[in-house]
């Protein structure tokens, strides 16, 4: 069974004659779009989104939103190149319509991965991504579960980041869950995890050393920490071939591990990752919302949990100029 939660946050109160406050959204998650909509008590914008048949994309903006503060909801996931260009047409014509502010909402960053150089005459295409939006006019990126935090920087205008993990973090206090191990699937989700495992309780910590010889190949070496008997929740920012995470289930089953859930914000899911988190290795998968989750790849292991009124409490705050880091305090 797929069950559905969603992070309890006081519903922002948004003086509805206030005109300045726009949301709009791409094609790539209009559910969650809509969510977010739902939570701050107002409508998406009216917005013609069209192809020619060359496949071109057209953006047209169906109100005025001159000296209106306008926040585009677009995770850039697959197919990630036709989101990022529609992301930037729509930045486009919300400036060209004269708006004050404009502010990207990406749920999902897509090429975060190459963030930095690790090798010759290769692009770091997080900073070439993060070029491209604010050439296109963007003021402000309220952005979630960056792969890597220091893509930040590669903006020069206000970054507001935040974090799936509350959601998931109730639901799995909710679980009663006894005898708890939080798990990095590498050395460089350290920081992740035990952030996530301060969060859980005091949870200890343990990491699974690997070798990655090849883009989406990981090799499991060994795990450094207790999981004999304990119930293993493996945490990561996604999960897209699924390689890394099962490989990882292997050996804390193999270490002795009684329970293995896996826990990530974001669920690209790129093939074959149904067929191998569905074989059985965990007892539950738990992913958010900020990538849809279409019915065909939805499996009986498999749980997602909305970030809507989290991202929704983000947008609040940012238009009335108060915090989003307290969130998570």
């Amino acid at each position: 069974m797929i069950s559905t939660a969603t992070l309890t946050l006081q519903h922002p109160r948004i003086d509805l004659s206030d005109h300045r406050l726009r949301l709009f959204s791409g094609s790539a998650n209009l559910p969650l779009a809509h969510e977010v909509a739902h939570y701050l008590g107002m409508d998406l914008g009216p917005m013609v989104r069209k192809r020619f048949a060359d496949g071109e994309i057209y953006i047209q903006i169906q109100e005025s939103i001159r000296g209106c503060d306008v926040y585009l909801m677009q995770p850039s996931c697959c197919p990630v190149n036709d989101h990022l260009m529609e992301l930037l047409i729509m930045i486009d014509a919300c400036r060209r319509a004269s708006a004050r502010q404009i502010t990207a909402v990406i749920p999902y960053y897509g090429y975060a991965r190459a963030d930095r150089k690790t090798a010759g005459r290769e692009s770091i295409t997080a900073k070439l991504v993060a070029n491209l939006i604010t050439q296109a006019g963007a003021n402000r990126i309220l952005a979630m579960d960056l792969h890597s935090a220091q893509i930040q920087g590669y903006f020069d205008i206000p970054f507001d980041h935040v974090y799936g993990s509350p959601v998931i973090l109730d639901y799995l206090n909710a679980k009663n869950l006894s005898d708890v191990v939080v798990v990095s699937p590498d050395v460089g989700g350290v920081a992740r995890a035990r952030a996530f495992a301060k969060k859980l309780n005091d949870a200890p910590l343990a990491i699974i050393d690997k070798r990655r010889q090849a883009h989406n190949v990981a090799e499991v070496m060994n795990v450094i920490g207790d999981v004999a008997g304990k119930t293993a929740i493996l945490v990561d920012d996604m999960i897209d071939t699924a390689g890394t995470i099962c490989e990882g289930a292997r050996i804390l089953r193999q270490q002795g591990a009684s329970q293995v859930y896996a826990c990530a914000t974001h669920a690209v899911f790129s093939p074959p990752a149904i067929d191998r988190l569905s074989a059985g290795l965990f007892e539950e998968i738990i992913v958010t919302n900020t990538i849809p989750v279409t019915e065909d790849r939805r499996f009986p292991q498999l749980t997602v949990l909305s970030v809507a009124n989290l991202l929704g409490e983000a947008i609040w705050r940012i238009h009335e100029d108060s915090s989003v880091s307290s969130m998570f305090r």
